[in-house]
């Protein structure tokens, strides 16, 4: 069974590399603020899965995943 994390890693890695915004729209959600948790799950959980790009506004994010 896969957890909420791994269908949103595997959505971005369809995406490439995507804001947070862009991502959320491809989630089906309006807002980007939807994804908040569970991107701060993913980095706190297993951050060698998410690459962040930019500190600052706006993030960008991609998958370490090969």
């Amino acid at each position: 069974m896969r957890t909420y994390e791994e269908i949103c890693l595997e959505k971005l890695k369809e995406l490439g590399l995507a804001t947070a915004r862009e991502w959320s729209v491809a989630m089906g959600y309006e807002n980007p603020n939807a994804l908040a948790k569970v991107i701060r799950r993913i980095l706190n959980n297993t951050p060698e899965r998410l690459i962040v790009l930019h500190r600052r506004k706006p993030r960008q994010y991609k998958t370490n995943d090969y």
